[in-house]
């Protein structure tokens, strides 16, 4: 009687195990707390599941994507973007992990810009520069749903005019979507009340081996030419060929290959930490920028995007002071960003595409990773 007792206690354990395990994959979207800012507002993570096994986990704070779990060719599920474990790191780190950034992905020179003869003087805080903005340490609006398409997160905020000295009230939304064909779909539209500037992005930090670095990640580029840059990583204008560069990646090539030559450029970056013009330009409807490739997972992330460029950052000033999940200190090259933007300094570039937005239109950008194996 004992045993017979034991044997179904322990298949009863067995089976609330296994429901508990399904109930986590469940498509769909579950809400959770993650913490609270310095101010006391409650923060939130939304974890994004679809019927593939596939987990995107986002929290309003920053509009952040903590993580991106899915399969390598084994079936193995694995994370594949850094981040931090805890709400704290995200508030006190500054590499932008995951985050949506703006009002300005990417930098502009001297930190200054100017609209209809008026110049506005911005933060300097990378050098003289300015990078990125202030979204990722803001709480947005967040609204979870369930369409056709999969299971959603909206996301809103308003910049209001002057924040960060920039000009214009200006709402974002962001909308991502996890289809079941293993897609992160990230939709972003903006308007504004006033003349203002814009470039919205998304910060993750890919390494689709999940540890060590990711020079062994092979990269493909729809792009001919990229923006060289001056020694404050400001582009100089010129859109130079990448034909017989450590920059063609036409083909698909190592990150490692080329990453130490003795070229300028590469000096420049410490690496790679530049914008590449995609062949395909601006479209209404998202085209292949890139493709990245782990050997040894087989796991592959190709970027679509409605974009004209794409920043690839390989991580060359991670130095192992940021102490990420599970207690791992991220060290030099140990990801890569995947960032699809309008190119860095568009307002002093009156030649690339405009990122001015006016009152009475609307600002719509679209970037897709999906994810496989092969």
């Amino acid at each position: 009687m004992r045993i017979a007792i034991s044997v179904l206690l322990l298949m009863g354990l067995t089976i609330t195990n296994t429901q508990a395990a399904a109930e986590s994959q469940t498509p769909g979207v579950k809400k959770s707390v993650f913490g609270k800012t310095k101010d006391g507002r409650e923060v939130h993570l939304f974890t994004l599941s679809n019927k593939s096994g596939m987990q995107v986990v986002i929290s309003d704070f920053g509009g952040t994507i903590v993580s991106i779990k899915v399969p390598d060719r084994n079936g193995k599920i694995g994370d594949v973007v850094l981040g931090y474990d805890t709400l704290a790191g995200y508030q006190e780190g500054t590499a932008s992990f995951g985050a949506t950034v703006g009002r300005y992905a990417n930098r502009i020179g001297g930190a200054k810009f100017s609209l209809d003869g008026k110049e506005y003087t911005l933060e300097k805080n990378n050098g003289e520069n300015h990078l990125h903005g202030g979204f990722n340490k803001a709480l947005w609006d967040a609204e979870p749903g369930t369409g056709k398409a999969g299971p959603s997160l909206k996301i809103h905020y308003l910049s209001k005019d002057g924040e960060e000295n920039f000009p214009g009230n200006l709402s974002v939304t962001v909308v991502f979507t996890l289809t079941d064909a293993n897609e992160l779909k990230i939709e972003y539209t903006a308007t504004t009340d006033k003349k203002t500037v814009l470039n919205l992005t998304n910060h993750s930090y890919f390494n689709l081996a999940e540890s060590g670095t990711v020079l062994d990640h092979q990269l493909t580029l729809k792009a001919s030419r990229f923006t060289p840059v001056d020694a404050g990583l400001i582009p100089t204008g010129e859109l130079r060929p990448v034909a017989g560069t450590p920059f063609d990646f036409r083909q698909a090539t190592a990150l490692g290959a080329r990453i130490e030559q003795d070229d300028e450029q590469l000096k420049l970056g410490r690496g790679y930490d530049h914008n590449w013009v995609l062949d395909a330009g601006m479209k209404a409807e998202p085209s292949l920028a890139a493709i990245l490739y782990e050997p040894t997972t087989g796991r592959v992330v190709e970027t679509w995007t409605t974009e004209p460029g794409i920043q690839i950052y390989t991580g060359n000033f991670l130095d192992g002071t940021s102490h990420g999940k599970g207690g791992k200190n991220y060290e030099r090259r140990s990801a890569v960003c995947l960032e699809t933007q309008h190119f860095p300094d568009s307002p002093n570039h009156p030649d690339f595409p405009t990122t001015t937005l006016v009152t009475g239109k609307e600002f719509h950008s679209t970037t897709i990773y999906k994810f496989s194996v092969k």
